[in-house]
């Protein structure tokens, strides 16, 4: 397995105050598939294509549970197979992609996020780490979108957790 870590270049953050409990925001995000919905459905982001998730037996749970990502995007197949590396409730969890990536935008990533109690509730720091695709072509869609998809998908993951908890007016 390659180190994604040693050749990484590039990174976005972003941090938010959620009104829950730590650990009522950690199990929100350990479900893969809600940190990932805003590629489940189609977006201007995504190009209008959408990404399914394929489990393991770990459900994205525990280090080491492997995640699988496909679809299209403008008719091109893309594929991302993630790995849990850390996972440690209530606090933080970060993945990030092995072996060879089919992918657009980035190439490979580690993603992940940390969770912390304040005085107002929990803040959360979501984070991404990423290298660009190899290739004169892939480089240069990539210096360009690249920085935009890192801030869309990291503010997508904190952004909708804080929705989740925000609460509703009564009908």
């Amino acid at each position: 397995m390659r180190n994604v870590m040693q050749e990484i270049r590039h990174r976005f953050d972003y941090s938010a105050v959620i009104s829950a409990t730590p650990q009522e925001v950690f199990n929100y995000l350990d479900d893969p598939r809600r940190i990932g919905a805003h590629m489940s459905e189609g977006s201007l982001m995504m190009l209008g294509g959408t990404m399914q998730y394929r489990l393991d037996e770990g459900r994205g749970k525990e280090v080491g549970s492997v995640i699988r990502l496909s679809g299209r995007m403008k008719g091109l197949a893309v594929h991302v197979e993630e790995v849990i590396t850390e996972r440690v409730p209530p606090a933080r969890k970060i993945w990030e992609t092995v072996g060879a990536q089919r992918m657009i935008i980035i190439q490979d990533y580690r993603l992940g996020f940390e969770i912390a109690s304040t005085a107002s509730g929990t803040e959360l720091r979501g984070f991404i780490d990423y290298t660009l695709p190899r290739g004169v072509v892939g480089r240069l869609l990539g210096s360009l979108a690249g920085p935009f998809y890192a801030r869309w998908c990291v503010q997508r993951m904190v952004e909708g957790t804080r929705h989740n908890f925000t609460p509703r007016p009564p009908k």
